[in-house]
């Protein structure tokens, strides 16, 4: 039984007759690459803000929070967040720069692949509240006392470490041929 092509993906005869198939991946790999950077951006400055809390005495409360909230963050952060989400659309909307339509798509790529710009209406609003939501959460967390910064910090990182491993995974599924289980929600 023969692989059922979805609509979204490359047209095999553009592949085939490409003369650089090499320079096809280079936006994608750019794309995928930049959002990685922004997420192990982030981990790496909460990280020690997070191990700061951990290595101060914390009371039976503090370590059930943390207990609870790093359960609550790798489920509904990394899991369905990131791994369901997030992490496919990025890697389906990085697939359509193997042919990109404009070349701006490809010079920004990691802004292409997180849905800033050039996707659908509901994928571009969702995308800018996210976004904006993230920030102004960043803002709130980073006004409160330690331990309670550092736990809060501590799960983020759990979310976004989960969210770099599964843009990895279905990165590798893709490139050996398995689609990303969500659309690029394009235009």
């Amino acid at each position: 039984m023969g692989r059922v092509r979805s609509a979204w993906q490359t047209p095999a005869s553009v592949v085939r007759d490409d003369p650089t198939p090499t320079l096809r991946w280079v936006a994608p790999a750019w794309g995928v690459a930049g959002v990685v950077a922004l997420l192990a951006q982030a981990i790496m400055r909460l990280a020690p803000r997070a191990l700061e809390a951990l290595q101060s005495p914390l009371s039976p409360l503090h370590w059930v929070v943390l207990g609870a909230w790093l359960i609550f963050m790798a489920r509904a952060e990394g899991w369905r967040g990131f791994h369901l989400r997030f992490c496919p659309r990025v890697i389906a909307r990085a697939l359509t720069l193997r042919v990109p339509a404009a070349a701006w798509h490809a010079v920004l790529a990691p802004i292409y692949c997180l849905a800033l710009v050039h996707a659908d209406r509901r994928t571009r609003v969702v995308s800018w509240a996210v976004l904006l939501g993230i920030t102004a959460l960043v803002v709130v967390v980073s006004r409160m006392e330690q331990p309670w910064r550092g736990i809060i910090d501590a799960g983020v990182v759990v979310g976004l470490a989960i969210g770099i491993v599964s843009l990895f995974w279905h990165g590798a599924r893709a490139i050996r041929g398995t689609p990303p289980p969500l659309g690029p929600s394009l235009p």
